[in-house]
């Protein structure tokens, strides 16, 4: 436990985060997070942040030592994607019972689960993960995974991130501390070359990463390791022979980032596949870091070339909603990179943003959204769902753009609603992605269904006795269907 609470300090005093070194000595020792609220530790704890950061990593045995429960709770709890392995998809877990914690016997079941899971699946290494149970009851983990790894001859990683030790941003910076400790630089590969990159906090969400690795096999740029979107052990046990890194969250694993340039000289940068411009600086920074790094200058005037052909065939994809969309106001309720790079993507093509939060959002998300919007009264920390309801009730937005907690809102309002979050369905990464999300916005905004949900029920406008009053369009559309679905006639209901 004290090399845990070491751990949690190095990570809290993180020199790479602009806003922690703006804090004196005794503040950063605090760290970031808020307390965690007691029994509120579902999709907010340590161990879900942790487990958030590693589990698409596709081909490793993934073992919760813990009861059923803490397994439960955070399997699968995003849309990462997967070309290969599907182990990650399979739950293990220990499985601890009263009998269990009273016994002693944690230790000594953990080591087997790990010998079951080798001679069952034979991965290249399992990931172990206590949580508040096991944590509080004192399991050395470290040394049970130590001693499977000896003796059976494969990676055994302890991720020391119980839910009690902080919120779920620091369980993201924990896994990452997990990787450099213990799989980082395990490997020597056999095919370095001058341009092998990294892309850290990129993960895969609906096969985004897909839509931009073959840009970059364009350009002979080979991404050594995608942490963790559809990343395997060997290629993230072999990152540290990288040339160059691009950080796409940093609120999540900025400290592997810093650390990796310090140890490796594996120099990175902050950016965003989301919008065309994002998309193409974004490439031109990687260009630039690997010829910085000892690459043929060359690469930077075949980056060019690529960037000036997709961004044409992008934007004659565009033209043809830039007339419908032009003008129409969204409002983004979401958080980190998706706060800055999200806006700058919709306002490319015309759409208003009348709002945007900067939940999770570094003070240079921040700063780059000040820079886009040029009014801070479109930038809000949180917004309460009555507040959210509010402005969309009152019309004050078209379309609202956020994760599936706020959906609700935006359907008892009446207002169209798009997924942008981790359960998104599309990707929306790179060129064609941009224009996937220019699609899925137009669709839901367009859809006809909005123009009946607001017109008043049949039942609410019944005409006083004696008057007479023609169908509504969405009455007579419900006529129709009933007449068809039943064999009746018009004259068998009467006037609306």
């Amino acid at each position: 436990m004290s090399l845990l609470r070491a751990k949690i300090k190095d990570v809290f005093n993180e020199p790479g985060c602009e806003k922690n070194r703006g804090k004196d000595a005794k503040a950063r020792k605090e760290g970031c997070s808020k307390p965690l609220t007691p029994g509120a530790a579902a999709g907010g704890c340590a161990f879900d942040g942790a487990k958030i950061v590693l589990q698409p990593i596709t081909d490793v045995a993934h073992l919760i030592h813990a009861p059923l429960a803490c397994e439960g709770n955070s399997w699968d709890n995003r849309g990462a994607a997967s070309s290969g392995p599907a182990l990650w998809r399979t739950s293990f877990t220990t499985d601890l019972t009263e009998l269990d914690v009273v016994m002693g016997q944690g230790e000594r079941k953990l080591f087997k689960a790990i010998l079951e899971i080798k001679e069952a699946y034979g991965p290249p290494a399992i990931f172990v993960y206590p949580t508040c149970v096991t944590a509080l009851i004192g399991d050395d983990i470290e040394a049970v995974c130590k001693r499977a790894a000896e003796k059976y001859g494969l990676a055994v990683v302890p991720v020391n991130a119980p839910g009690f030790v902080g919120s779920k941003n620091l369980g993201n910076k924990l896994a990452g501390e997990a990787l450099l400790e213990h799989v980082i630089g395990t490997l020597e590969p056999d095919d370095a070359g001058p341009y092998d990159i990294n892309i850290l906090g990129e993960f895969n969400l609906s096969g985004e990463f897909w839509l931009v690795k073959p840009l970059l096999d364009r350009l002979g740029i080979r991404v050594r390791a995608c942490i963790p979107g559809d990343a395997r052990y060997v290629d993230i046990a072999c990152a540290h022979r990288a040339r160059a890194a691009m950080v796409v969250c940093s609120t999540a694993l900025i400290n592997l980032a810093r650390k990796m340039d310090e140890r490796w000289d594996i120099p990175f940068f902050e950016g965003s596949f989301y919008g065309i411009t994002d998309t193409s600086d974004a490439l031109r920074n990687i260009a630039e870091l690997l010829v910085k790094q000892g690459a043929d200058p060359e690469i930077l005037g075949r980056t060019e070339l690529l960037i000036a052909e997709e961004e044409a065939i992008a934007w004659k994809k565009l033209a043809a909603y830039r007339p419908r969309l032009e003008g129409k106001r969204v409002l983004l309720n979401t958080g980190g990179v998706k706060s800055w790079s999200v806006v700058h993507a919709l306002m490319e093509i015309g759409i208003e943003i009348v709002g945007t939060s900067v939940k999770k959002s570094t003070v240079e998300d921040k700063e780059r959204i000040k820079q886009i919007l040029k009014d801070d009264n479109h930038i809000f920390e949180q917004m309460a769902a009555r507040d959210l309801y509010a402005m969309l009730s009152e019309h004050k937005a078209d379309i609202l753009l956020s994760g599936g907690r706020t959906q609700f809102v935006a359907l008892k309002a009446k207002t169209p609603w798009l997924d942008i979050n981790q359960e998104r369905q599309h990707p929306y990464a790179g060129y064609d992605g941009m224009v996937e999300l220019v699609r899925q916005i137009d669709l839901a905004i367009q859809n006809p269904i909005w123009c009946q949900v607001r017109e008043p029920a049949p039942w609410d406008c019944q005409p006083a006795m004696g008057e007479e009053r023609p169908c509504t369009k969405s009455e007579t559309v419900t006529l129709h269907a009933v007449q068809e679905f039943s064999g009746t006639t018009a004259a068998d209901f009467g006037e609306c």
